[in-house]
This record gives structure tokens, C-alpha cells and sequence, in this order.
């Protein structure tokens, strides 16, 4: 149970960190070119995303541990958690294509490659720890949702 919890410990920092990075990205614009778009009806206010993000980055982030914590030697374990670095990395990504490079149409492409490794890799964490997967659940809802946000605003600009 101990060594589970630096896991998850470890795992929470790594996902914390990477969206702290990411923000890096996202504060460049989020001020003026954002602002300057045409957004959807549903889009949320301005400060809804960071408190989103950080509690997803923390559900994330205990899920892997969670998973991690099984036995990396085991390759159920590897193939989870290669899917979860994989989509750690494309969610960084996200920010830095909308937000740095301010291109809707190059992070759309990108959220919809987010949304198909989400299922691997909620498969892949359902097959080594399901508590782990269903704690994944909120985090796909808000890509979907963010998917949903990213083409419409795409669309409308």
C-alpha cells in the first residue's frame, strides 16, 4: 500500500507538472487572441478551465499511479501506461498548437487523435485496474466536450 502511494504521488506531480507547462502556452494568448474569437453559446467562462484542469490533472494523475502501482514489468501495465505518456503528451500539445500557434483547425486534429487514444487507453487501464480507468471517465468527458468546443470554435472563425 505504501509504495502504491508514491505511485500515485509521483504520477500526480508528473500530470500537474505537464499542465503547468501547458498553461505556459495557453497564458500567451488567452488574454487577446482568444478573447478576439467567436466562441459558441456553450462555451464556458475564462476561469472554469483552470480548476477543471487541475482536478483532472490530479484524477489523471492517481489513476496512473494506480496502474503504475501493479508492476511496471508486467506488459499489460506497459501498454497502459505508454497509452496514458502518449496522450499526456498530445493533451500538452493541444495547448501549444490552439494557444501558441493560435491554429483551431491543427489542436481540432489533434483533440480528435486525444479522444481515439483516450479509449486505448482507457481499455488498456480497465484491463489492469478498472478503478483506475473509471477515474479516467471525467477527464474523457471533458475532451469530448473540449472537442465539441475546439470545432465549433473552428467553425465559427
Amino acid at each position: 500500500m505504501k509504495k502504491s502511494i508514491y505511485y500515485i504521488l509521483i504520477s500526480v506531480a508528473i500530470c500537474l507538472l505537464v499542465g503547468f507547462l501547458s498553461g505556459f502556452a495557453t497564458q500567451s494568448s488567452v488574454n487577446d487572441w482568444y478573447l478576439t474569437l467567436n466562441k459558441p453559446f456553450f462555451n464556458p467562462p475564462n476561469w472554469v478551465f483552470a480548476p477543471v484542469w487541475s482536478a483532472l490533472y490530479i484524477l489523471m494523475g492517481i489513476a496512473a499511479g494506480m496502474v503504475w502501482a501493479k508492476g511496471y514489468y508486467h506488459i499489460w501495465v506497459k501498454t497502459a501506461l505508454y497509452h496514458f505518456v502518449f496522450q499526456l503528451l498530445l493533451n500538452a500539445l493541444w495547448s501549444i498548437v490552439f494557444f501558441g500557434l493560435k491554429s483551431p483547425l491543427g489542436a481540432l486534429f489533434i483533440i480528435i487523435a486525444l479522444n481515439i487514444l483516450l479509449v486505448f487507453t482507457f481499455k488498456w487501464f480497465r484491463v489492469v485496474k478498472a478503478a483506475a480507468a473509471y477515474l479516467l471517465l471525467p477527464y474523457i468527458a471533458w475532451v469530448a466536450f473540449a472537442s465539441l468546443l475546439n470545432a465549433a470554435i473552428w467553425y465559427l472563425n
